[in-house]
């Protein structure tokens, strides 16, 4: 038996999802600026109480571990590991942009060989943490701080038709969109749904992280804002 908690907090979105030997039992997502710390904790409880289960049921916690939001990721690593502490359970850390391109395909009506996936982050400006991945989920191309111009993505464009997607996906569309081959979508919600697939092969190689040392994957080094004067 695994039943796993599943902790999305990357981007706008705070998302939970549990899953019991690999398939989805329930999920609650909810896209707002700030809310992580706030409501996670909530979701965690109100999703367990939804499906009869309780906390110490649980077989291990899974966490979306970045690229994204310096905030979000903190919160929803710094849970994950004190729930994983409290209750004596593995971690397992999955990788944000993997997670995107795993429920996006499976979602996706059309996937061959010449179609390739691009997963997007937000960052700032016209900068998104990206990859790409092919029609069976292998990463192409590695994981990136992207500043996204009309030549960006070149080089897959010219041979492939390429799904952009994510919250860091409509801002680009402007530029992207010049290329006959690129499909900007701008409907994609970062889902703790998403984890389930690749948190459930991790437990069953048992791919763990180490609860006291882990991190999340930030990418880039977090810069302060400048606070602006009343």
């Amino acid at each position: 038996m695994s039943l796993i908690l599943h902790i999305e907090t990357s981007t706008t979105t705070c998302s939970v999802a549990l899953s019991e030997n690999g398939s989805l039992i329930s999920k609650i997502d909810k896209t707002e600026k700030n809310i992580h710390a706030a409501e996670l904790t909530l979701f965690i409880s109100q999703i367990l109480k939804e499906a009869g289960k309780d906390i110490k049921q649980l077989q291990a916690v899974a966490v979306s571990m970045g690229p994204g939001s310096y905030t979000g990721l903190r919160i929803g690593v710094s849970t994950a590991k004190g729930l994983c502490y409290a209750l004596d359970i593995p971690l397992i850390g999955v990788n944000t942009l993997e997670a995107m391109a795993s429920g996006f395909i499976d979602r996706c009506f059309s996937v061959n060989k010449y179609t390739l996936f691009c997963p997007m982050i937000d960052a700032r400006r016209m900068e998104v943490y990206s990859a790409v991945f092919d029609g069976e989920k292998n990463m192409v191309a590695e994981v990136a701080a992207t500043i996204v111009d009309e030549n960006s993505f070149s080089n897959f464009l010219d041979s492939h038709v390429v799904y952009f997607f994510g919250d860091g996906a409509p801002k680009c569309e402007e530029v992207l969109g010049l290329h006959l081959n690129a499909r900007v979508l701008d409907t994609y919600v970062n889902s703790a749904a998403d984890m389930v697939q690749i948190a459930q092969q991790k437990f069953e190689k048992q791919q763990f992280e180490d609860v006291a040392y882990f991190e999340p994957y930030y990418l880039k080094d977090y810069v302060a804002g400048v606070k602006k004067k009343a």
